[in-house]
């Protein structure tokens, strides 16, 4: 599955929202997911005026679909990044 598929995936539909970024089922977190679906077909703007996207993932542990914003992801330790999402001004899906 590509993750940035103008189409959604059959399982993003059954997807809730999780309002901690990681499975609401089980917690685990996104490198634990079986599959991602970035949904590009339609940004929110924030005040800021910044770009933010829904994230689906499929949890590899209990099958669960969920979906998150893409400014709630936090930093990874391989961004090498301690900044907060809402204090980055790059799109990391502008290309």
């Amino acid at each position: 599955m590509n993750p940035f598929s103008s189409m959604p995936p059959t399982w993003s539909e059954s997807a809730v929202h999780a309002y901690q970024f990681g499975c609401p089922r089980c917690g685990a977190g996104i490198s634990e997911s079986e599959a991602v679906w970035i949904n590009r077909r339609s940004p929110v703007y924030t005040e800021g005026h910044r770009r933010k996207w829904q994230e689906f993932y499929q949890c590899g542990e209990c099958q669960t679909a969920w979906w998150a914003w893409s400014s709630d992801r936090p930093p990874t330790v391989w961004s090498g990044d301690s900044a907060a999402p809402e204090d980055i001004t790059e799109d990391p899906f502008d290309f």
